[in-house]
């Protein structure tokens, strides 16, 4: 079954299970090549499980078709939820021409939750990853609010269907002008779920946990890809 829905609010807890979700139609509308190309997508098709707990599955496709003056910004379409098994919400970089991105979380019933827009054009945000970062059994999806200028890592808490900011932390960076991907993530190597990104200045490798309200930072040594790559694995 193949369902078109407008890229607009939905009163709604996520639908089921997303399965899989991807970015699609490339348009040139948005003169921004922050990413290395002048080519964003203009909507997002997803599949969706209606009935998880059925014997068997009731599959959905869902394509979110955004208006013409926004578009997604991003490098992918992220699977997200509380258990990473069944992700419940898809989450991705939406930009308006006139005011720049916002973080947005969809499902098959539409949009669930959204941050504010920058407020500018060309002003872009860099998704982390989502987890119950503190262990308070609700979800926290994470970005670094402009990476190339303001490099302020940002955490909200997605309540019901909004989002609001639980902490921010400033002097870190996951993404350099032109690359095609976004550096770091989310990793727990057994003591709970941190954030693995780089110093403002690219010289250290961060990791960042989210406690009491309040981020805190450590160095885990020089940033290099390899370093990276290394710590998100927990080597």
């Amino acid at each position: 079954m193949l369902a078109l829905v407008a890229a607009s609010p939905v009163a709604s807890d996520a639908l089921g299970t997303i399965l899989d979700a991807r970015l699609e139609q490339p348009v040139t509308r948005y003169d921004h090549g922050v990413l290395g190309d002048a080519v964003e997508w203009g909507t997002l098709r997803l599949w969706v499980d209606r009935c998880p707990a059925c014997a068997r599955m009731d599959v959905q496709e869902t394509v979110i078709r955004l208006p013409g003056t926004r578009v997604f910004e991003d490098v992918e379409a992220r699977l997200i939820g509380l258990d990473p098994k069944a992700p419940t919400a898809v989450m991705v970089v939406e930009s308006d021409l006139a005011r720049g991105a916002r973080l947005s979380l969809y499902t098959g019933a539409g949009l669930l939750a959204a941050t504010p827009f920058i407020g500018q054009t060309h002003r872009w945000l860099a998704p982390v990853g989502a987890a119950d970062l503190d262990g308070d059994g609700a979800l926290e999806v994470a970005y670094v609010d402009r990476p190339h200028l303001a490099k302020v890592l940002r955490v909200w808490r997605l309540e019901g269907d909004s989002l609001t900011e639980v902490a921010a932390l400033e002097n870190l960076t996951n993404h350099r002008i032109g690359w095609d991907h976004i550096a770091g993530g989310v990793r727990d190597c057994g003591a709970g779920p941190e954030m693995v990104l780089a110093s403002g200045d690219w010289s250290r490798l961060m990791a960042v946990r989210l406690d009491g309200g309040s981020l805190s930072a450590r160095e885990v040594g020089r940033y290099d890809a390899a370093a990276l790559e290394a710590a998100l694995a927990c080597r």
